[in-house]
């Protein structure tokens, strides 16, 4: 009997790849803004990611150079990643 449910995105690769994913699909706002939340809401309510798994994910992002976040927290801009970036492993 398994108690606990696995969840997808304990790997911080594989948050970040999904955040890029998210983040690629979103209309951009001024000077390439995405505001953080229209990332955030689907990562955890729609895919049922956790708030630890985000940072994770985010930060991951941020040191493979997929995501340039701004100091505030508010908003992020997608870098340009390569085509190995979007695909999922």
């Amino acid at each position: 009997m398994k108690l606990v449910t696995e969840r997808p995105f304990t790997n911080p690769e594989v948050a970040a790849r999904q955040l890029v994913q998210l983040a690629s699909g979103i209309e951009a706002v001024q000077n390439g803004r995405i505001h953080i939340e229209k990332i955030n809401f689907p990562f955890l309510y729609t895919l049922n990611g956790s708030g630890a798994e985000f940072g994770a994910g985010i930060g991951y992002a941020v040191e493979k150079g997929w995501l340039d976040l701004h100091e505030s927290g508010t908003y992020v801009r997608l870098l340009t990643p390569g085509q190995d970036t979007l695909s999922p492993r």
